[in-house]
Order: structure tokens, then C-alpha cells, then sequence
């Protein structure tokens, strides 16, 4: 298989999410890559993010009821969890893991995994 081209929008977008510091909205990528290519579109950001998802360069943060948000993969190899702000829509990552999470299951149950998502205001939006 032949090396992809890296154009001008996926050095944007890659960047974007890598200097974000936190998972973003396809609007926050399309928003933060087109102040580097004016010219690219949203579809094309999608794209862009289908394929870095594709190549496990970056994951889909899941956010209940809300579109998914895109983190780099290297991020998402760090175990820790998310905070969305119901002001504002951003959301966080959050360093660390409350543990102790066996002892809430039922008897003979197994984990396997979880994920955990907090809510409520950021330090900005309080």
C-alpha cells in the first residue's frame, strides 16, 4: 500500500488535536485547522478525522447525548476520564481513576472496563 499524502489540512487538523490539550467537537477541529488553511471545509475535516480514526492516530471520545469528541491516541493509551461543562459544551480530560470499582458489582459479576464522564461548570464558566 502506498504512503498517504500528508496535505496542508491533515498537518492542521493532526495539530489541532495534538495542541487542544482536551478531546474536541468536530466544530472545535474544523474551527482551530481553518485558522491555519482558511480554506478547508468541514467535510473535508471529517474526512480527515475518519481517517486518523482509521489508522488509530486518534479516538472517538464518547459524551452521552452529544456528538463524539477526538483525542490524539497517545492520550487515549493514558487511562483517565472526562468532565463536560454543561455551560460552555467543552469537555476535559481528568488525570486519575476513583478505583475500588469491583467492589460495586453485583456477586460473580466481572469488569471488563469502564469509562466515566463527569458534569457540570469548568473554572472558566463557575
Amino acid at each position: 500500500m502506498p504512503a498517504r499524502r500528508h496535505t496542508a489540512q491533515q498537518r492542521a487538523i493532526r495539530e489541532a488535536l495534538e495542541h487542544a490539550g482536551r478531546p474536541l467537537s468536530m466544530a472545535e477541529i474544523h474551527q482551530r485547522a481553518a485558522q491555519a488553511v482558511p480554506t478547508l471545509s468541514l467535510r473535508t475535516a471529517y474526512r480527515v478525522v475518519h481517517r486518523l480514526l482509521d489508522d488509530q492516530d486518534a479516538v472517538a471520545v464518547p459524551v452521552l447525548g452529544q456528538p463524539d469528541r477526538y483525542e490524539p491516541a497517545a492520550v487515549a493509551d493514558r487511562h483517565h476520564h472526562h468532565f463536560r461543562c454543561e455551560a460552555c459544551d467543552r469537555v476535559f480530560d481528568i488525570a486519575g481513576c476513583p478505583g475500588g470499582l469491583k467492589r460495586m458489582l453485583p456477586e460473580g459479576f466481572e469488569l471488563a472496563g469502564h469509562e466515566l464522564t463527569l458534569w457540570g461548570r469548568c473554572a472558566e464558566c463557575a
